[in-house]
């Protein structure tokens, strides 16, 4: 019996995979608890359809984390943060201090995406990496300075 899964089924598939399974396995478990329906040339052809919106969907996700990360590379951003003697500053700059500062220039950027190499605990340029998905990222300068 054919069946369209409504959900992923480990040893099966994923959800909208049309796949070919045992009349006793259709009916008393993937039927009976909601995991699939029986397949119909509609509903075949809607998940094929729905499958081509999916891929489509995500290709102009990645294009445009892509164009982003472009944009940002090489940016400096400044952040201002309190310091006591010797430029050395209260606490550390973190990520948060880094995404308000991007903000400021017009770049909407998740903090958790902002990763540092070490704390920055010193007046100066600092590196950091904006890792947006696997294989897209972007490296921008940070410039602490005293408040």
């Amino acid at each position: 019996m054919k069946v369209i899964l409504k959900q992923d089924v480990k040893g099966s598939g994923k959800k909208g995979d049309v796949i070919e399974v045992s009349d006793g396995y259709a009916k008393n478990f993937l039927l009976k608890k909601g995991l699939a329906e029986q397949a119909t040339a509609g509903g075949i052809n809607e998940a094929a359809q729905k499958r081509t919106a999916d891929a489509f969907h995500k290709a102009e996700n990645i294009k445009s984390l892509k164009e982003l990360a472009a944009r940002v590379n090489g940016k400096t951003v400044d952040v201002h943060i309190r310091t006591g003697e010797n430029g050395k500053v209260f606490g550390s700059v973190t990520t948060a201090h880094i995404a308000s500062a991007l903000s400021e220039l017009g770049f909407e950027i998740d903090k958790k995406k902002i990763s540092l190499k070490d704390n920055i605990k010193n007046v100066g340029i600092a590196e950091a990496e904006i890792r947006f998905m696997e294989n897209v990222s972007a490296k921008i300068q940070v410039n602490v300075m005293p408040l």
